[in-house]
């Protein structure tokens, strides 16, 4: 039996529907034009329709989010799931809540697809493992290839086809649907106490720079044919003057298409009394000035949440500055790892530019099909907070009575306080679903058109934008509604989407075969992850230019 979700307002960017009166059909599990006589009604009357949520950057499984769940067991004590409360799960939430929650929490704010953007290739079976107990969303992962000691021995001898094949095989081997990038060559140079400043410095173990290592593998990602770009974590994050080092990121690509994700962490200077301060504006001429480039924010909130990145010497830095516990990991030939508990505060000079930056990015950047919403969970803030934040997008005199609230020092330098633009309700559906969609290549989210997957979201109007996006009148994924007025009433699983590249490039095996038997702890012949460990797969096909 399908379902006509009938007099409400359509919002589909995607097919330029702007609170267009109509109906919304479904069936089978998709969008169609008539789901027949015998249909079960939903009466949307005060209601906006948009498509189920996207959130193209979160960490919610992985050997790093379960470091996080670890070193914060006090967080678990103010937050349970239980069947008591009508879920078939138990689970705790808290900043990095258990994989049933994150599925219940997400589902509850009308999102039905995300993706974990940062898993060392070595980590891709425990993330799946994780991701199968993940309900009610669509997921994916992306690989972290940008401290691989592979594609670094191949860029030393300028073997462009064998990364072109190496990528090919990773991606295969991990059922990843990307690749993530995070402080290239950091990884290695933090192996002896060191970092990379600047994306023309020499590693320290191989005559290679974080340019090189960009460039090769965007080229190799282009090559074949992954539906998203090359997603990365700019060398230099955190620290003031980092914006430079975005900025030169940038200019380097010339043109190839290039995702920068969390830029609030990127978008700091060095000016003021305090040497910080807040060079967001620049970011967004630099983004508004080259179409080639997307970003997602990474939106820094008040209060309490835990660090989680493989930039392990950003960790170890924040560590320093707080005195707060540490974890660090480093992931054999691949990447490393570190976990550090924050906290957001209003009166802190640093906090509060870091919470203006991010607001300033999506208010300068022009095009919203360019800019997407996150906090990159949990770093900037956990996820449940998107409500709050769709809020201090879409009401201008909310956000100044925020502004009033935090260190008066930083209020002083803001550009913050003189920017009056609001989101409208089409432009939140694009930097929360539309666009992170289109930018993911997933052609069949995001819309509410006929033939798109029938994850749907159902908002009560209201001008009190948070209560309206923190509880949904009807979320419907696959076809099936799943949750009513904010709460999850059926438990649904959805799939694990991943990619197959050609391969063929090169011959790699005896290369490979030799690393792993000279560097590896595990055996090449278990490496690779089967497609049992994806009990509901999705095959999404790569776009290979003629």
């Amino acid at each position: 039996m399908g379902i006509r979700i009938v007099n409400g307002e359509v919002i589909d960017p995607a097919h330029g529907e702007d609170r267009v009166k109509r109906d919304v059909h479904i069936k089978d599990g998709k969008i169609v034009a008539d789901a027949g006589q015998d249909a079960t009604v939903i009466d949307a009357t005060g209601c906006v329709v948009m498509a189920g949520g996207v959130d193209i950057h979160t960490h919610v499984a992985g050997p790093k989010v379960n470091f996080a769940r670890l070193m914060r067991p006090e967080d678990h004590r103010y937050e349970h799931v239980s069947r008591e409360d009508g879920y078939e799960r138990s689970g705790t939430g808290g900043v990095a809540a258990t994989t049933y929650t994150t599925g219940y929490r997400y589902c509850e704010m009308g999102y039905t697809t995300i993706v974990e953007p940062a898993v060392p290739p070595l980590g891709a079976r425990h993330a799946h493992e994780e991701l199968v107990d993940i309900p009610q969303v669509d997921k994916a992962i992306f690989t972290l290839l940008g401290n691989s000691e592979i594609i670094f021995q191949y860029l030393e001898k300028g073997e462009t086809s064998k990364i072109n094949e190496y990528i090919s095989w990773i991606m295969d081997a991990t059922k990843s649907y990307s690749v993530k990038i995070v402080n290239p060559g950091g990884a290695n140079m933090w192996k002896y106490r060191a970092d990379i400043h600047d994306i023309d410095q020499k590693l320290r173990d191989f005559d290679t720079t974080p340019r090189q290592i960009i460039l090769a593998i965007a080229d190799a990602m282009a090559t074949l044919g992954l539906p998203h770009p090359l997603h990365l974590h700019c060398n230099n994050l955190g620290v003031p003057d980092s914006y430079k080092t975005a900025i030169a990121t940038a200019e380097a690509m010339e043109g190839r298409p290039l995702h920068l994700t969390h830029l609030q962490f990127s978008s700091y200077g060095a000016s003021g009394k305090r040497k910080f301060s807040s060079e967001a504006p620049r970011l967004a001429r630099m983004v508004n000035d080259n179409k080639n480039i997307t970003i997602d924010v990474g939106q820094v909130l008040f209060g309490k949440t835990t660090t989680i990145t493989a930039d392990g010497p950003f960790e170890y830095h924040l560590h320093k500055l707080t005195g707060s516990k540490w974890y660090n990991g480093d992931v054999e030939c691949e990447d490393g790892c570190g976990v550090v508990p924050y906290d957001y505060k209003r009166k802190s000079f640093v906090n509060c530019i870091q919470w203006a930056a991010g607001l300033e990015l999506f208010l300068l950047i022009d095009d919203p099909w360019r800019v997407y919403l996150t906090t990159d969970h949990p770093n900037g803030a956990p996820f449940i907070t998107y409500p709050h934040l769709i809020r201090l997008l879409m009401d201008k005199d909310f956000r100044r009575e925020q502004v009033e609230k935090i260190s008066a020092e930083a209020a002083a330098e803001i550009p913050l306080k003189v920017l009056d633009r609001e989101y409208t309700l089409y432009e939140i559906a694009i930097i929360t679903r539309s666009g992170t969609a289109r930018r993911l290549g997933l052609v069949n989210k995001g819309h509410l058109g006929v033939g798109g997957d029938a994850d749907v979201a159902v908002y009560r109007a209201s001008r009190n934008w948070e209560e309206m996006f923190a509880k949904p009148a009807w979320v419907i994924k696959d076809g099936q509604v799943v949750a009513k007025e904010g709460k999850v009433t059926r438990q649904v699983f959805g799939t694990t989407m991943y990619v197959h590249p050609a391969r063929g490039f090169a011959d790699i095996e005896k290369d490979l075969a030799d690393f792993f038997e000279s560097y590896y702890t595990v055996n090449i012949n278990n490496y690779p992850v089967g497609l049992e460990y994806l009990p509901r797969p999705e095959l999404i096909p790569c776009q290979v230019k003629a």
